[in-house]
């Protein structure tokens, strides 16, 4: 009988790459994450790992494994909303995970739907970037959490969770009066091209922002000249303001802009999405949650 928390191990393996990244992230060691797979290996009774110099890759027959493993734990997460289902009200803790300009625009409002319909619901929050939601999610740290992802960023493919969108929102461009204004209409390149040599204000360098920033400027036909990564639009619009650079904001974020701040709508968007691990959307927690979040961004029934 193959044991499920050694296939467990088996698919943030392939998820995470390498031995010692799953290690960190489930606070093993590697020794002990080896150990098991090893161990995991004389259950399957077959080579489930091989050595790539310094890197261990799945064999054919670990990937397939992996696949399996993604529906048991599929079927598992089915059989706990079930069991959630059959209690009375619903209570305990929501670990939820979000971005940070969803967390204050669409969560608070979420959560005070929350306490009023499901007054025994603890929810907990914690800011975390979309690039690491997954790896939450599968690790348990999170129940569920908000997320999303630009134009030339797109989500990576993810069997193991699930999502439900939220919004889908334009970007802006956010200048000062003193640079170049643009008409608001027109290619990116013609919009962004004004502002090739003035320095740039992105999210910080591994965020799906950052990113966006860097090869949406790739993309106008430039390498933007970054001098300040902050993740939160608030400080992005006070920097600009101050004549510290230009930089990207999305819609949500554009309603207190500061005086002296240009925003230029720009054919680049942001889509904000619910996620959850693969059939968890049952679970009365989870779909309450979904529910508020759709309400507070203002789509709740389609």
């Amino acid at each position: 009988m193959l044991d499920l928390r050694r296939l467990y191990l088996l698919r943030e393996l392939d998820r995470r790459g390498t031995i010692a990244a799953v290690a960190e992230a489930l606070t093993f060691t590697a020794s002990a994450v080896s150990q098991q797979l090893g161990v995991l290996e004389r259950e399957a009774g077959v080579a489930l790992l091989e050595r790539s110099g310094r890197r261990v890759v799945l064999t054919p027959a670990g990937r397939s494994l992996v696949a399996h493993a993604d529906a048991v734990l599929q079927r598992l997460e089915l059989a706990v909303a079930e069991l959630a289902g059959a209690r009375e009200g619903i209570g305990g803790p929501l670990r939820i995970g979000t971005f940070p300009s969803a967390g204050h625009t669409i969560v608070p409002a979420a959560l005070a739907e929350l306490a009023e319909r499901h007054p025994a619901l603890e929810p907990m929050v914690q800011e975390i970037d979309s690039a690491r939601v997954s790896d939450g999610l599968r690790a348990g740290e999170l129940d569920v959490a908000l997320v999303h992802d630009y134009d030339f960023v797109p989500a990576s493919p993810d069997t193991t969770v699930e999502e439900v969108p939220l919004l889908e929102e334009p970007m802006y461009l956010a200048a000062t009066t003193t640079a170049e204004a643009t008409s608001g209409s027109g290619t990116l390149a013609e919009l962004l091209g004004p502002y090739d040599e003035v320095p740039w204000i992105t999210a910080r360098e591994g965020t799906t922002g950052h990113a966006m920033a860097v090869r949406a400027c790739q993309a106008a036909g430039f390498q933007p000249r970054i001098r300040h990564q902050v993740n939160d639009f608030r400080t992005v619009l006070a920097l600009a303001a101050a004549g510290q650079g230009a930089g990207f904001i999305p819609e949500t974020a554009t309603a207190h802009s500061p005086a002296g701040v240009v925003l230029t709508k720009l054919p680049l968007f942001r889509r904000s999405k619910v996620a959850f691990r693969a059939g968890g959307g049952t679970h009365p927690a989870i779909a309450a949650f979904v529910t508020a979040a759709r309400a507070a961004a203002g789509r709740p029934h389609d």
